[in-house]
């Protein structure tokens, strides 16, 4: 059912999972007033419990409200009912005058409003003193993308690197032996071949997120149909469709390479690392800018295989609104950025090719 799922922890030496983060107790030298700490404490709560926020989402929003419970104290508020519009906003044009990035100054406008509007919701404020904030409108660059033929070309050279004395990639946390010549051609240092490939196909053929890879378990594929059930951003489930490729790659994974890795806390992990944990989004990062590097491609990342993807759909003909289904994106703008990525290309080929360009 969605939203029930429970994952283990992705560590590969399957470690618990780290606490939720809190805000730190104040000190004599803390500026903040206790009360605002308590606030912070139950908005943090509220964050884990209502709105399923990821660990570094929540860390995010608690260092921005931080910042401006901070600012507001040093400027004599002792109360959260003192915070005005007024006190926003001087904090604002200070984060502003700071140099920082308009992506940060969105995103912390952002966390205020979402504070404010909680905290006049249980009682905390009369009214909402960020309601009427504005947000610097954030710069969006074009994604860099990989051609269809180097994409291609990356994924043919996975292809070769099946070979059994194909050289591994480097991954965090695995033993030192794995880094000898033996262990080169060792069963693991193979099976870890063979999930390198499964990762670059898998988010290459759906562009799914890295974490989102991370976190499938075996039950969320259905091989015969080619579906992958995927839950994204906010919890939401959506179905992902992939490619043939991508299955012969899961084939081998599945009969080869996993039953090596894997160990009895395993569980249905459908992605292990060197001690048969769930991968972790950090680990699969590493081993992505890996390939692509071994490649001799631009080392864009999970991110950059899922920009390719959403870009390779645009110049096949699929329309936008499939895109943005596929991609689990709230809003349709974000997946018109792809789009100007296709014209730029396209505007590069007539001025190459086109006798009057």
């Amino acid at each position: 059912m969605p939203g029930e799922r429970a994952h283990g922890p992705t560590d590969t030496r399957d470690a618990p999972d780290p606490p939720r983060p809190a805000p730190p107790e104040p000190t004599k030298q803390d500026p903040t007033p206790v009360g605002f700490v308590v606030v912070l404490e139950q908005f943090a709560e509220h964050l884990v419990l209502e709105r399923d926020r990821s660990e570094h989402t929540i860390r995010a929003y608690l260092a921005d409200v931080r910042a401006l419970l901070d600012h507001a104290a040093a400027r004599g508020c002792t109360r959260l009912r003192d915070i005005d519009l007024v006190a926003v906003r001087a904090w604002q044009s200070e984060q502003a005058a700071s140099g920082l990035a308009r992506s940060t100054l969105a995103r912390r406008a952002s966390s205020i409003k979402a504070f404010t509007a909680w905290a006049v919701k249980n009682g905390h404020l009369d009214a909402d003193p960020a309601a009427r904030l504005q947000s610097p409108r954030r710069h969006r660059a074009l994604p860099h993308v990989l051609r269809q033929d180097q994409a291609a070309a990356a994924l043919d050279r996975l292809d070769a690197h099946a070979d059994p004395h194909a050289e591994p990639h480097a991954e965090p946390h695995a033993d030192n032996a794995a880094h000898d010549d033996d262990a080169r051609q060792s069963p693991r240092a193979e099976a870890m071949r063979r999930r390198d490939r499964l990762i670059v196909e898998v988010l290459y053929s759906t562009g799914i997120r890295v974490s989102e890879l991370c976190g499938l378990d075996i039950e969320d594929i259905d091989q015969r149909s080619r579906i992958v059930r995927v839950l994204g951003k906010g919890r939401k489930e959506r179905m992902v469709p992939y490619g043939g490729p991508a299955q012969r790659a899961l084939d081998d994974w599945l009969r080869l390479g996993r039953p090596v890795l894997a160990v009895p806390r395993s569980g249905s992990a459908l992605l292990l690392g060197a001690r048969g944990g769930r991968l972790n989004p950090r680990q699969a990062r590493e081993i992505v800018h890996a390939v692509l590097a071994d490649a001799g491609m631009p080392s864009l990342g999970p991110h950059g295989l899922r920009h390719s993807a959403a870009t390779h759909l645009l110049e096949g003909g699929a329309d936008l609104r499939v895109v943005q289904e596929l991609l689990g994106h709230a809003s349709l703008s974000t997946t018109q950025l792809y789009t100007q990525v296709s014209v730029r290309r396209l505007r590069t080929v007539h001025d190459q090719a086109h006798p009057r360009a």
